[in-house]
């Protein structure tokens, strides 16, 4: 049987050959209920919404799990009085972004996904992640973890060495680990609530010695409880992203007092999903600033 790990190469392959040349000029592994297979003999087919669809599938956006798995109503009410900073988080699905537009809407910070596991980048990383610089947002990368396929350490290395690093610029928020359901099996991956933890402090801890920052976490408080058994606590180094799109950001995950960056819609004024950091432009830069 393929594993998660190698379907993802082989779709991987199909979408950098369409994203160069546009045109899908070398073959890959259809879905099961595909009728045919696309040609790779002539340079002049172009990637169907069929087949772009199970490349997508291989490449998991931040939050596409949380929002199969939690109801959600994508609304928000924010009080007057809150001093909220907007943003975004982009990958692959939304393409060459027009980041001029996006700080024209008034978008303050991005976050752009960089890696997946240890054998995907975002194709469109370096449009995504120098974009967003250009346009004057503060910007920051993260990386989808499978904690089934390799280390916590191996894949903050990996995220690392394929742009999620942190430099003290003021323009460059500490790299995020995006921890949420498994896409493609059990929901904590096989591991057991110890061992995610264990997961999640190795990554942490790699990316720490490296960067000299600590990296974000994004993930929701259901799988948190869920997978760790609330038996981590990185409250004291680890600021929270948290995913909520119910109108509030509600129960923080164990040992958190708040979060620090709250997505709390999938669609909305900007590509991605939306995003608010929790406090003004200048908390921003100094979570920037290390």
């Amino acid at each position: 049987m393929m594993t998660a790990s190698a379907r993802r190469r082989g779709a991987i392959a199909a979408l950098a050959a369409s994203t160069v040349a546009g045109t899908l000029l070398l073959g890959w592994m259809a879905p099961a209920n595909a009728s045919t297979t696309p040609a790779v003999t002539a340079p002049d087919i172009t990637v169907s919404p069929a087949e772009t669809a199970w490349i997508h599938k291989m490449d998991h956006q931040m939050g596409s799990q949380i929002r199969l798995h939690e109801k959600i109503r994508s609304t928000v009410v924010m009080s007057p009085d809150d001093t909220q900073t907007p943003g975004l988080d982009v990958s692959g699905y939304q393409g060459d972004v027009d980041w001029s537009s996006v700080a024209a809407d008034g978008a303050q910070f991005a976050y752009v996904k960089a890696t997946e596991g240890t054998d995907y980048t975002n194709p469109y990383f370096s449009q995504q992640y120098d974009g967003s610089y250009d346009a004057g947002l503060i910007r920051g990368a993260y990386h989808f973890a499978h904690p089934d396929e390799s280390s916590g350490a191996a894949q903050a290395d990996y995220f690392i060495d394929n742009g999620g690093g942190w430099s003290d610029d003021g323009m460059t928020l500490p790299g995020a680990l995006d921890i949420e359901w498994n896409p493609d099996g059990a929901d904590c991956y096989g591991l057991s609530a110890s061992d995610m933890v264990s997961w999640i402090q190795s990554f942490s801890d790699e990316y720490q010695a490296r960067e000299g920052v600590y990296p974000t976490i994004y993930t929701a408080t259901s799988w948190w409880s869920e997978c760790t058994g609330d038996e981590g606590d990185f409250s004291g180094t680890n600021a929270l992203w948290l995913a909520n799109y119910n109108g509030s950001p509600g129960t923080m995950p164990y040992a958190w007092g708040y979060q620090t960056i709250w997505q709390y819609a999938d669609s909305g004024t900007f590509p991605g999903d939306q995003d608010y950091f929790n406090g003004p432009v200048s908390a921003m830069a100094a979570l920037a600033n290390g």
